[in-house]
């Protein structure tokens, strides 16, 4: 063998030369059991079954009656921060976890900060970058295990369904099934119209796609339903739909529009009040931190990362990329960028290393000029996605499997509603959020809940001081108006 074929051979497979050997070089995907083309391929499959976040996102931040950011620019932010931070999470951390704003977080920005909190998006989005720097410093510092430890499990869940219901709510609303009712809060939408059956079409294309096992049944969805939508205003002159949406585009193709990088501001304290701020920030933290936990964990299961205990070696990487994401969604006015856990998907399909990442990224980089694409995509067509996701998050409800802060893999329960200490909370929780609008009101009344059960039980020394500190801030946070601390 001459010298050149062996310095091609990697001690964990095949020789390889040219363009392979030189990414086998620093991806390794041979001693992961991988090759190159496997590697692009789950990278392809990746980007496909999560791409409908180009769809989704941009849909949401331009607020269902059109009056948001604009389309194309938040089109352009979407596939920017999505493309940049998944080709850095490749490089950085040489693991199949792909990168995107997320889908939960976006709402938050539009519905709990924009039109609930009165924020412009240049603030609502700098509450994001400020989220995004608070959890990389604690990534830094290595506390994340402590954060995960000092929050009680069933609060966890509950936090993650009630953004689960409040993403399903956000479909519900905005595809025209549910609305403010006339002597009741709400009451079942006007069942007519065009909207509405694009919106019934959705569901019934999406429900079916999910039955068949499609990987891309979301992405699917939209398509199906806006060609739908199309149809209906173009060939039947059926109208209802807002602006270009349901119509053919004049060009299919345009110069990306990065008019919103960079467009964010801090004024949000003064506007909300340090108190009110600060803990809309830790609020909006803790979705984001349980949430990258679960999935690194999870698709680092099935991707073969952790080790004998459970453990994801060399987290730091990861973690430390999906929290700088969180400030670039912000920086870009794209709303918070986290671990997908669609990198499932590619890892499914034989992917292992950090090459998955970066094909995926390089898509996501690929897909910026067709925004006009995007812009015709009415929001009914997004609205069965919402409805399908939040499903989706409330899976943490059934009995499964769990991979606890220390690394050990154990058969968790459901939720027992029938504990008060477990049940009530969890409750309040979920059932605030949705209805309030707000993830911040939701997880303040699910931590006060907690605190006060155990008090009542005597079990105070179960409590952590620093639970009684949010508490109390969180009391703070919902008496504001009356102890004059909004300024």
């Amino acid at each position: 063998m001459s010298q050149s074929s062996s310095a091609m051979r990697s001690p964990g497979g095949p020789a390889t030369s040219g363009w392979e050997g030189w990414l086998q070089r620093y991806f390794r995907f041979h001693e992961m059991g991988s090759d190159a083309r496997t590697e692009i391929m789950a990278g392809l499959t990746t980007f496909v079954v999560m791409s409908y976040i180009i769809f989704v996102n941009p849909s949401i931040l331009n607020l269902p009656d059109g009056s948001g950011l604009p389309i194309q620019a938040v089109t352009t932010s979407t596939c920017l921060v999505a493309g940049i931070m998944t080709i850095l999470m490749g490089v950085v951390s040489n693991k199949a976890y792909a990168i995107a704003p997320g889908l939960g977080l976006n709402a938050i920005v539009a519905f709990t900060l924009v039109l609930g909190e009165g924020l412009t998006f240049p603030e609502a989005m700098g509450v994001i970058v400020a989220e995004g720097i608070l959890i990389t410093i604690l990534v830094l510092v290595g506390v994340r295990r402590y954060v995960m430890d000092l929050i009680p499990l069933e609060l966890k869940k509950g936090i993650s369904v009630g953004i689960g219901l409040f993403i399903l709510f956000i479909g519900l609303v905005n595809g025209g099934l549910v609305r403010v009712g006339a002597g009741t809060p709400l009451e079942i939408g006007e069942l007519r119209g065009a909207p509405v059956l694009t919106t019934a079409v959705g569901l019934v294309l999406t429900i079916a796609f999910i039955a068949r096992g499609w990987r891309a049944a979301i992405l699917l969805g939209i398509v199906g339903t806006t060609v739908f939508a199309i149809i209906l205003r173009e060939l039947f002159d059926i109208g209802g739909f807002v602006g270009t949406q349901a119509s053919f585009p004049d060009k299919f193709i345009d110069t990306p529009d990065f008019s919103l990088i960079g467009d964010f501001s801090f004024n949000f304290f003064s506007e909300m009040g340090v108190m009110a701020a600060v803990l809309t920030i830790l609020a909006i933290m803790m979705a984001d931190f349980f949430d990258t936990m679960g999935t690194l964990v999870g698709v680092g299961s099935q991707a073969g990362y952790l080790n004998d205990k459970g453990e994801l070696p060399d987290a730091q990487k990861p973690l430390l990329v999906d929290s700088l994401a969180a400030i670039a969604g912000g920086a870009a006015s794209s709303s918070s960028a986290t671990t997908y856990i669609e990198s499932a998907s590619g890892v499914a399909n034989g992917g292992r290393s950090g090459l998955v990442a970066v094909t995926t990224g390089i898509l996501f980089l690929l897909a910026m000029p067709f925004a006009p694409l995007v812009a015709i995509v009415p929001t009914q067509a997004t609205a069965p996605a919402l409805i399908i996701v939040g499903w989706m998050m409330m899976s943490v409800l059934s009995e499964r499997e769990e991979v606890t802060s220390d690394g050990r893999i154990v058969r968790a329960r459901g939720i027992d509603f029938a504990d008060l200490e477990v049940g009530l909370p969890v409750l309040a929780a979920m059932v605030m959020m949705p209805l309030t609008y707000n993830i911040t009101n939701g997880i303040g009344a699910g931590f006060l809940v907690w605190t006060l059960v155990k008090i009542f039980r005597g079990k105070i020394r179960e409590i952590h001081p620093v639970m009684y500190v949010i508490s109390v801030a969180f009391v703070i946070y919902f008496l504001r108006s009356y102890l004059g601390v909004d300024a």
